[in-house]
């Protein structure tokens, strides 16, 4: 029978910090987050969803005749924040469940979404979390 050279307390050691090194680098691949709610406005046309490569995303309100449909709400991180082809994305996604032809962005702010306290109780330092809120309203053209 073959005996290993390493303790038990070593490799026990070395299995924590393995763990401990893949926990951390899974934590930090996965901050950045894009998490959207939608909402339809009652009483206009519902029309069948369209496909989100056709949606188009806009920042100013468009002269051509549309009706619409409803709101998209974003919130991103800020630190990682994510491509701001994945938000992009994710209007697309959301716009085209209401049948939009285009989302037009009407707010884009990045602001503080929470606080924690950290320190002991006679000497707390409160940080604020921040995160992006982008609004838009989902158009459907005549």
């Amino acid at each position: 029978m073959q005996t290993n050279n390493l303790s038990w307390s070593t490799r026990a050691k070395l299995s924590l910090l393995a763990g401990g090194l893949a926990a951390m680098l899974l934590g930090l691949s996965g901050c950045a987050s894009v998490d959207a709610r939608t909402t339809a406005y009652v009483g206009v046309e519902h029309p069948a969803p369209t496909s989100p490569d056709e949606v188009m995303v806009l920042r100013s309100e468009p002269l051509r005749p549309h009706v619409r449909l409803g709101e998209v709400l974003i919130d991103a991180s800020v630190d990682p924040a994510p491509p701001i082809a994945e938000v992009e994305q994710k209007l697309r996604e959301e716009s085209a469940k209401l049948g939009g032809d285009a989302v037009v962005v009407v707010y884009d702010h990045i602001q503080a979404v929470g606080a924690y306290a950290n320190g002991p109780l006679w000497a707390r330092d409160v940080k604020a979390i921040e995160g992006r809120k982008l609004k838009g309203i989902v158009i459907k053209y005549r």
